[in-house]
């Protein structure tokens, strides 16, 4: 079988983050009934649903920590059965204190899953191809936002929501078993030859501290602007794919859940689909990670501008072909993002650099969640129906937002190896 075998331990990883993208989004589609079942206001449910992203947000440094140190393994099977358990306790919640529990839980668990992945890739998978296989895992990410979509919707219309969050759980479980048994760290443990991945401009021989590589990290000017691309990108972009979305389109355009959930499915096709494509466009067309991820940005922005200025005046197939659009572009800021956070430090501390990273698209969405709730509540009529100016309004203060994230992206360094305006990320000599 042979190193054929990393692909194998790709398939399972890969089927983790599709689950992953299932929490996260999960919400968008049942949103209305929950708040229905569970008697929330639209900020209330801001914070069920962001409840996922605080510990998802603040596990990131120790994800990266216990990537390096505790073994990725590890660390995937024990926390992931935490989701699982929070998921099962999600459908079973008579309440909205225990909703926001159990999904505090689900993020705590789904929390250890991306950056423990990304480092076992890093020990499987020549340079040539971790980037590539880093499109492949956004595009299944894609895939779970996609199942968080119609099939959750018509999944929820047979057995509710309550019957849905309690299968998925088991499903996790499920997984988290598989990765135990079957995922090992890296290709020694298998009886495999070392993959060479170090593609760091620095490299050491010795070990970090745990804060002198945190500190490292942050001292880095590199690192600053992908952070606030990433949170100010996904302070709108987390909000509407994750939660509001679906009552928007119920809201403005009177669609039942089956037809949001079509059309949010989009979202998560733009995903699977433009992850390959955008590894694909910074090497061969752009040349350029800076350049694309620039030009996502933009292209991001200048389409959110239709959605604040003419928020119901969509039709149909326009929805459909925007939610696709408007992700195919997002998605090659994360595509470019983390191996370019990883080619700025150390092997050593790589994974401690990506969980940093880590960190600020979902305090990005933690806060981006709540707030427009608490904005809908603001200028809507009350209840929990709102109306097509009260989502134009809270769209247009997302564009903010989306403008900061564009200005930062003009900021990043440039990592790609032979692009004509790469920089030297750094000529200092890093000591543990």
């Amino acid at each position: 079988m042979g190193f054929k075998y990393r692909y194998f331990i790709f398939g399972l990883l890969g089927t983790a983050y599709i689950l992953v993208f299932f929490h996260r989004l999960a919400p968008a589609v049942v949103a209305v009934d929950m708040m229905r079942d569970l008697h929330t206001s639209g900020a209330l449910m801001g914070i069920l649903a962001s409840a996922y992203f605080y510990p998802y947000a603040l596990m990131q440094i120790p994800a990266g920590l216990l990537a390096d140190s505790w073994g990725p393994r590890r660390s995937i099977t024990f926390f992931f059965a935490f989701a699982a358990a929070g998921a099962i306790i999600l459908g079973f919640a008579c309440n909205a204190s225990t909703a926001i529990f159990a999904r505090t839980i689900v993020g705590l668990g789904v929390a250890m899953v991306f950056v423990p992945t990304m480092k076992i890739l890093t020990n499987w998978f020549e340079p040539e191809k971790y980037v590539r296989m880093t499109g492949f895992l956004m595009g299944m990410g894609g895939l779970g936002g996609y199942t968080a979509a119609a099939p959750l919707a018509l999944l929820s219309a047979v057995i509710g929501w309550r019957g849905s969050m309690i299968i998925i759980g088991i499903l996790t479980l499920g997984i988290a078993l598989a990765i135990w048994f079957m995922v090992r760290d890296t290709p020694q443990e298998m009886g495999f030859h070392f993959v060479n991945n170090n593609t760091s401009r620095n490299s050491v021989s010795k070990k970090f501290s745990i804060w002198r590589g945190i500190r490292l990290i942050v001292q880095e000017p590199c690192f600053w602007p992908w952070a606030m691309v990433f949170f100010l990108g996904a302070a709108v972009n987390l909000s509407f794919t994750g939660l509001w979305g679906g009552p928007f389109l119920m809201h403005v355009y009177g669609m039942s859940k089956t037809e949001a959930g079509g059309i949010l499915s989009m979202m998560a096709l733009g995903l699977m689909f433009g992850s390959p494509t955008m590894g694909w466009l910074s090497e061969k067309v752009f040349h350029s990670r800076k350049k694309l991820l620039m030009f996502n940005q933009l292209a991001a922005f200048c389409l959110f501008i239709f959605l604040a200025f003419f928020t119901g005046d969509f039709n149909k197939p326009l929805l459909y072909v925007w939610c696709f659009v408007y992700s195919f572009f997002l998605s090659g800021a994360v595509v470019v993002g983390y191996p370019s956070i990883k080619e700025y430090f150390p092997l050593e501390i790589a994974g401690t650099a990506t969980g940093l990273i880590n960190i600020f698209p979902f305090a990005g969405a933690a806060l981006g969640q709540p707030l427009m709730g608490l904005f809908l509540d603001h200028f809507g009529s009350g209840g929990t129906s709102y109306s097509v100016d009260a989502y134009s309004a809270v769209f247009k203060i997302g564009l903010i937002f989306l403008f900061g994230a564009f200005v930062a992206s003009t900021l990043v360094t440039e990592t790609l190896r032979g692009a004509p305006e790469k920089e030297n990320v750094s000529s200092k000599e890093y000591t543990p």
